[in-house]
């Protein structure tokens, strides 16, 4: 007998399947450039990039002159001195020394700089992300359309267990031994969907809401370019990678802070005008304000600014080997994942599709069994699942590659 649940779950998920691929199918290139348009952190990171680009306009911005203005009464205290209202007016203007404010505005473009290698670091993650998702999307829609195929042939091979089953040609067990079968076949496809559409999920959302909610992707998982030797690799990541680069901006914006901080020790120097106006005298003055660091000799800012940039140096040193060691593994990855398809590709799903063949010939003539033509159809869906696997493993290591080098070409040898 054919279990009623079994049906119904098979038209569902047949429903969700064509309704999840109806959309326009988008490539990973049209994915990409909808990542960088539609994505809030994009945005985001651009902003602040704007906002580290308007702090050199504030580095080099004059002071401000300082004015200020008293009125109050005037009382003679000798019979001769005549009364009324006296008034002061000073301006003070404060001077910059050319080398404190060359350090200062030096000072804001090495934050821009910083701020632009990190604009770089987050576009990088983001395309790896959506690579990621990309390729995971195809991953599970390979596997959902694998698990199908096997839900179809299941399917057929329960039905002739039945016939055979109701005209005496087999015992009930098949039949029963098959059902079960073709459970554990509607479970995997099931599942399988799942996946699929949580992938889609995920992709998704690294894309931004530009991407309508139903939609489908076009593609394979493909071959990847070949690598270069990876002590190539090594120093083009070393030289190229935006976050390295990141650090290295702001080491040298620590030193220089450095150099500003020191700066402050000289004496500052501000102009100054006073004008005083009483009923009987006007007086003006000009002169020049100096403040002499006499006992703040800027020590503790100088110190600061000093254990910051060791600070950042050790950071840099730290990252340096920690992303050295991450392209090691990630090549390392991309060898071993290399090996599995090839061996896969190559020997054996072939070996599992024949074996598959020729189970199904032997069980159709009589000459096996139902359990070996079960075996022989569950081996070539493990291989071809292994496959699939791999090609993704692959997929992913070379992802990381190109991430750690920010260069979706840099990997290709040259």
């Amino acid at each position: 007998m054919k279990p009623i649940t079994l049906l119904i779950t098979s038209v569902w998920l047949a429903g969700m399947w064509s309704h999840a691929t109806a959309a326009q199918p988008y490539t990973l290139d049209q994915l990409l450039s909808l990542a960088l348009q539609g994505n809030k952190g994009v945005q985001a990171v651009a902003a602040g990039v704007e906002a580290a680009r308007a702090g050199v306009t504030t580095a080099g911005a004059y002071p401000n002159p300082e004015v200020e203005y008293t009125s109050g009464r005037v009382s003679p205290r000798v019979p001769s001195a005549t009364s009324g209202t006296g008034q002061t007016v000073s301006i003070t203007q404060r001077l910059d020394l050319p080398s404190q404010r060359y350090l200062r505005q030096e000072i804001a473009r090495k934050t821009v700089s910083a701020t632009i290698a990190g604009q770089d670091q987050f576009t990088a993650e983001l395309v790896a992300r959506v690579k990621h998702g990309y390729y995971e999307t195809l991953r599970r829609q390979a596997e959902f359309e694998a698990a199908q195929e096997d839900l179809a042939v299941t399917q057929q091979l329960y039905d002739r267990a039945q016939v055979r089953v109701d005209v005496g040609e087999a015992p009930r067990y098949e039949a029963i031994r098959v059902s079960t079968e073709l459970l554990n076949a509607q479970k995997n496809s099931h599942s399988s969907l799942l996946r699929a559409n949580q992938a889609k999920s995920f992709l998704r959302q690294q894309v931004g809401d530009i991407l309508p909610a139903s939609f489908a992707i076009a593609g394979t998982m493909g071959d990847v370019p070949p690598l270069a030797p990876l002590n190539s690799l090594r120093e083009i990541m070393l030289s190229t990678n935006p976050e390295l680069t990141q650090y290295r901006m702001e080491l040298q914006r620590a030193g220089v802070a450095v150099d500003y901080q020191r700066s402050l020790r000289l004496p500052s120097i501000a102009l100054k005008a006073t004008s005083n106006r009483d009923p009987e005298v006007r007086d003006t003055q000009f002169g020049v304000v100096m403040t002499i660091p006499l006992w703040d000799r800027n020590r503790g800012p100088i110190n600061e600014a000093s254990a910051s940039a060791m600070r950042v140096r050790y950071a840099l040193e730290a990252r340096e080997f920690e992303l050295t060691q991450q392209l090691d593994s990630a090549y390392q990855q991309s060898q071993i994942a290399s090996s599995q398809v090839e061996a896969l590709e190559s020997g054996i799903v072939r070996q599992a599709e024949s074996a598959l063949r020729v189970a199904e010939a032997a069980y159709r003539y009589g000459e096996r069994g139902i359990i070996d033509y079960l075996d022989a159809q569950r081996a070539l869906r493990t291989a071809r699942n292994d496959l699939i696997a791999a090609q993704f493993d692959l997929q992913v290591a070379t992802i990381e590659i190109q991430r750690l080098l920010a260069n979706s070409s840099t990997g290709n040898k040259p």
